[in-house]
């Protein structure tokens, strides 16, 4: 029982999971996990990843077994996240900061941390990143809360209900702040709707046909929002021009490839002076983190001073 045949060979270069699931390694922290755990014909310990108990299972022995966590829970209708996907982006994030300088101490906001609390916990575990974690939901941030207490975490991250629906920094950032980065998983479907079918395209490709539940989990604030990852991004960009020398980075993942473009046009009018495109290969997905900032060659070089 040694590795999965789930391919994750294309994660960033220090991703702990480029090899695969160590099943026997993952049981061994986590017993709850075997199972699910089955040999499939071609000889090789995997679990159904349309299962979302077992998607759950794995995920938190990961958490267990490489980062330092002892409770990870949640309700089972929350969005569970992938771990070597979610640390991917932790990665390319670490490597932006330190290409610009920034290389401890760094803060970040988590925009939607959700329940999972997942990025805070990667980013603290990985490179003792402080976080403030904001979202709409109270229960989420009550979830969250036990979570970081459960795993002795209030001193690195902290937390702040964004209690207006239509806003991302306002209400959150005010003028003497300072973050080091942002960091987004965007809710990317238009409707509940929008979000089941793409559920189901994806368990069909899992030769799953039980297309009335999601492998992943997720509630509505975590998946879909009105006008969809367009509408959601667009947002995001015209409020991050607001707080122009609050943060030094902001970024957010991009779902879809075609919303780049306006995605550029848009920051280019509202004063971006760097815009980047970070590719993130995941197996056979391809996604981006996209990062902006509208600090000057002056602003970028004081930033640590």
């Amino acid at each position: 029982m040694s590795r999965s045949d789930n391919s994750t060979e294309k994660l960033h270069p220090n991703n702990l999971h480029q090899k695969g699931y160590q099943f026997l390694e993952l049981c061994e922290v986590y017993p709850q996990l075997q199972e699910f755990v089955f040999v499939n014909n071609y000889g090789t310990s995997t679990i159904d990843f349309a299962n979302s108990k077992a998607v759950k299972a794995i995920n938190t022995a990961l958490l267990f077994k490489y980062y330092n966590i002892t409770f990870w829970d949640f309700p089972d209708d929350n969005l569970c996240p992938p771990i070597p996907g979610r640390v991917d982006y932790i990665h390319y994030l670490a490597d932006l900061l330190t290409s610009s300088g920034i290389n401890k101490n760094a803060k970040i906001i988590d925009v939607g941390i959700g329940a999972n609390c997942i990025y805070p916990l990667l980013g603290n575990a990985v490179y003792g990143w402080h976080f403030l974690g904001t979202d709409i939901d109270k229960k989420s941030l009550d979830r969250a809360t036990k979570i970081i207490k459960k795993n002795d975490l209030t001193d690195s991250i902290k937390l702040k209900q964004q209690k207006d629906s239509t806003h991302i920094f306002t209400g959150i950032l005010n003028e003497t702040d300072k973050f080091s980065a942002t960091i987004c998983n965007p809710p990317f479907y238009k409707s509940q709707e929008d979000a089941m079918q793409a559920n189901a395209r994806k368990l069909k490709g899992l030769e799953n046909n039980n297309y009335s539940t999601r492998n992943f989990s997720g509630k509505q604030q975590e998946l879909w929002y009105k006008g969809g990852e367009k509408a959601f991004i667009h947002t995001y960009l015209y409020e991050s021009s607001q707080f122009k020398t609050q943060c030094f980075w902001y970024s957010t993942l991009v779902s879809k490839k075609e919303n780049v473009q306006g995605m550029y046009d848009s920051l280019q009018k509202l004063g971006a002076t760097k815009i980047k495109t970070i590719p993130m290969h995941q197996g056979n997905k391809i996604t981006r983190i996209v990062a902006w900032t509208f600090l000057n060659d002056d602003e970028q070089r004081e930033w640590n001073n």
